[in-house]
């Protein structure tokens, strides 16, 4: 089971889904890895609290990469409360391989859902529970 992972991750970091930029964003927010140099730009376009599109930028490894491209997917159409809900373990069951094991590798994971956290975070959702 983890070879078709492997290649799902491969398959995305080399065609990434909703890569590129929005021509107006309601949300802009960027991650970098210090550890390694992965970076992330998510922007999201927000109408009636619906996530109605979704774009990221960036560069790194191909887990960041892919990983963004997985979360992109999985929460574009939905409802900001519900992208505020989605969880760490939510998107390394996206991924499919275990990484919890490598530290470095899971902060590559992780790296576009920090940024759609922070970035509702900073349109004022505040009320809402990261």
């Amino acid at each position: 089971m983890d070879d078709i992972y492997r290649e799902q991750i491969l398959e995305h970091a080399r065609h990434p889904r909703n890569y590129g930029h929005l021509p107006a964003p309601t949300v802009v927010r960027e991650e970098r890895n210090p550890l390694c140099g992965d970076q992330i730009r998510l922007e999201l376009a927000i109408a009636d609290d619906i996530i109605t599109d979704v774009r990221f930028t960036g560069r790194g490894c191909a887990i960041s990469q892919a990983s963004a491209s997985l979360l992109t997917e999985a929460i574009k159409g939905k409802p900001v409360a519900e992208a505020r809900q989605f969880s760490k373990d939510d998107l390394l069951d996206i991924i499919g391989i275990p990484l919890n094991h490598n530290p470095t590798r899971l902060k590559c994971a992780l790296l576009s859902l920090k940024a759609l956290k922070a970035g509702l975070y900073e349109v004022g959702h505040e009320d809402d529970d990261l």
